[in-house]
């Protein structure tokens, strides 16, 4: 097994995507090391995230149901061999795999949550003819037992996960004993077994909600169930993993030996060679080690000099990805056909696939119905205009929409606090960068669909429990360090009032957290309950503070100096929060007297804060029910191991093009409203939206993040 030897002169360019230490020369193409025995067709996906409808801007591309038909009619041409080059076999098989994020939060997710209504993204799943799937991240986002219903949902598909103990979980325990979850399954395919491992980001607890769910670091439990399936006679073995960027992957790859091939999930890469079309807009995703584009496939080195492909296929039902094996009679990879590369799903041109006639009418029709209503579904009435706009806006000053966003993590986090353990916060901090209309929503009607807008990234609401009061400033400064240029750092607050100069020394703060040149720029900070934290510039010796903020920003998000602070997410994304706000603790009323144009002096500059009246904001009710949701993206940088995080997430200030050697984040903004119900908005937010017909969550449902 993995004896990989390139004889395509398209894919010669091995030595610019190893990754920097491995073995140069075990990566390298050879020469063909034997006649070609059996040729495996690897169809794989992964990150669909319920993007059901079509890509986010791009109505003639993507879709469940163009997904879908390509995946059957790819799957139909590779049994055949129609379009086999001359390096393949007569022998043949198909195995079709996806490596996660099967959902997501999101108006289109929340159209399952209806009374009655099937799991429609399991529904996709189904029609796509899945021979296995991965775990990831997304799929926790409303605790464990979301998860086990979607599974239950998803007939004779296995889930794969050799890293990850589900045994305090009833609902998936119960899977795992009847065999729907597993570290591996084997296909049985053209006569010959393909072994499927599984394997999942081990820190997962920090991006979503596992609840009893353990994942272990991968390596060794994964290495395992390899050696388990090579005694049991299977040669060929393909490992899907939803570890949350290409390149965690490789570097899993390096300390593995007896996998063939590996497809990644949870980055989004879009990975293609020269002759593959995009979907437009896309780029190449940039190597962030190398500089260079990721070809069709990246190739890494194992522990034993062997030469490993790596492969991903972008996000959102945009593309399927087709690797061509050819093995020899032990086994072993000779070789990778030029056919291989990424096929995008395109309603449009002479790649044009018409959408799965079932899948359209069992997921796109009922989906669409559903975008539709909550375009139509009126959450709150405003009195006033909210300010969205992003500069000069939520990215350098106070707005009325900023502090309606703040006051729903405060709002959230006080409500779930005791069901979570957590203490109830003081302050709520939202980066200005996540507030994504960019543009004034007029007074009058707020819809569910325009919270997606506002708050369209899949982060959840998190607390941080008891921080000092000198770290309570190092945030703020953080906040106010670019002003008065924009920047998405720039928060939107709730619970405190403060006053900034921005023409003193501005803080400065490293990748870690740790404040490199203190700032001196917050000079008065007065909670709303009347407690002074900061008064001439210093700190006021007190009891510590607890923050609620986004778990984008809690992990570091836009170098907010949290370093690490332990943070428990609450059972709402923040997109949740807001309309939790408005439909329950403001009754469906946005009033001018809480919100004014301009805001309402939280935050000023200056030397003195604005004192805050008695009973400012807005108070949850006593008893309330919490309200679900999830994040995204991964926490710190790689680790020199393979049991590491990956890198940080892009922060929520985009960046134009794909070339800046960011990984994308797993979430995506909103990026239109619906006009027709045939468009969907982007990613993130809570999955159930307070409508006549919305279905109620479990009372025991943790909240999750994505």
């Amino acid at each position: 097994m993995s004896r990989l030897v390139r004889a395509s002169a398209a894919l010669m360019l091995t030595g610019a995507f190893t990754v920097p230490l491995a073995p140069a020369a075990g990566a390298a193409p050879m020469e063909p090391a034997g006649d070609t025995a059996f040729t495996l067709s690897l169809l794989h996906a992964n990150d669909p995230e319920s993007q059901l409808l079509a890509a986010s801007g791009q109505e003639d591309f993507g879709g469940a149901a163009r997904f879908t038909t390509l995946v059957n009619e790819l799957r139909a041409a590779e049994e055949s061999g129609a379009l086999a080059g001359a390096d393949e076999a007569e022998d043949r098989g198909v195995v079709t795999v996806n490596s996660g994020d099967m959902y997501l939060p999101g108006p289109e997710f929340a159209a399952s949550r209806e009374d009655g209504a099937p799991f429609y993204d399991a529904v996709a799943a189904r029609y796509a003819g899945y021979d296995a799937v991965s775990m990831g991240n997304h799929e926790f986002d409303f605790g464990p037992d979301v998860y086990a219903e979607f599974i239950e949902q998803l007939p004779d598909v296995p889930v794969v996960a050799a890293n990850v103990d589900v045994s305090e979980e009833p609902s998936l325990a119960a899977l795992e004993e009847a065999g729907r979850i597993a570290p591996s399954t084997v296909v049985e395919t053209g006569g010959e077994q393909v072994g499927i491992v599984g394997a999942l980001y081990p820190p997962l607890a920090t991006i979503t909600s596992p609840r009893g769910v353990v994942v272990e670091d991968l390596v060794a439990p994964v290495q395992a169930e390899v050696d388990r399936l090579d005694a049991a006679g299977v040669d060929k073995i393909i490992m899907i993993s939803h570890l949350q960027n290409i390149t965690y992957e490789e570097r899993v790859a390096r300390e593995l030996t007896g996998i063939d091939a590996i497809v990644s999930g949870g980055g989004h890469e879009v990975m293609a060679n020269a002759d593959d079309a995009l979907v437009p807009g896309d780029e190449v995703t940039v190597h962030p080690d190398t500089g260079q584009p990721l070809s069709y496939p990246l190739l890494a080195t194992n522990r034993d000099g062997e030469t490993v492909p790596i492969v991903t296929a972008g996000s959102n039902y945009k593309y399927v990805g087709l690797l061509v094996l050819n093995f020899d009679a032990e086994g072993n990879v000779t070789s990778v056909s030029d056919r291989s590369g990424a096929v995008r799903v395109s309603g449009t041109g002479d790649d044009a696939v018409a959408p799965h006639p079932e899948v359209e009418a069992q997921v796109t029709k009922p989906v669409s119905d559903h975008v539709a209503e909550l375009a139509e579904t009126v959450v709150a009435q405003s009195e006033v205009d909210l300010n969205g706009v992003q500069n000069p806006g939520v990215r350098t000053q106070e707005t009325n929409l900023g502090n309606l966003v703040a006051d729903g993590l405060l709002d959230t986090g006080v409500r779930n606090a005791a069901q979570y353990g957590v203490p109830e916060p003081q302050i709520g901090i939202q980066n200005g960068g996540g507030i994504r209309n960019a543009s004034v929503i007029p007074a009058g009607p707020l819809t569910a669909l325009d919270t997606y807008a506002i708050a369209p990234f899949a982060n959840q609401v998190a607390v941080v429990p008891d921080l000092p009061r000198s770290q309570i400033k190092e945030l703020l400064e953080q906040g106010v360090a670019a002003a008065p240029t924009a920047s998405g750092a720039f928060m939107q607050v709730a619970g405190v009032n403060f006053a900034y100069d921005p023409e003193r020394t501005a803080q400065v703060a490293a990748a870690d957290g740790t404040i490199t040149t203190p700032g001196e720029r917050v000079r008065n900070v007065i909670l709303h309950d009347g407690t002074v934290i900061v008064e001439d510039g210093e700190v006021v010796d007190g009891d510590p503070v607890t923050v609620v903020t986004n778990d984008f920003s809690a992990r570091g998000g836009d170098l907010y100096p949290f370093r690490g602070a332990d943070y428990t997410v609450v059972g709402s994304t923040y997109q949740g929060a807001l309309e939790r706000l408005v439909t329950g603790t403001l009754d469906g009323r946005i009033t001018e007297a809480a919100y004014p144009e301009g805001g309402s002096g939280r935050i000023v500059v200056g030397e003195e804060a604005t004192v805050p009246e008695p009973g400012t904001g807005p108070s949850p009710s006593p008893s309330p029910s919490p309200s679900p949701s999830p994040t995204d993206g991964p926490t710190a940088g790689p680790t020199d191991g393979p049991s590491g995080k990956p890198s940080d997430p892009a922060s929520q200030s985009p960046k134009p093009g794909n070339g800046n050697g960011s990984l994308p984040r797993t979430g995506t903004a909103v990026l239109g409203l619906v006009a027709a119900a045939v468009v969907a908005a982007g990613a993130g937010g809570a999955a159930l939206y307070l409508g006549r017909k919305r279905k109620a969550a479990p009372a025991d449902d943790t909240a999750p993040d994505a």
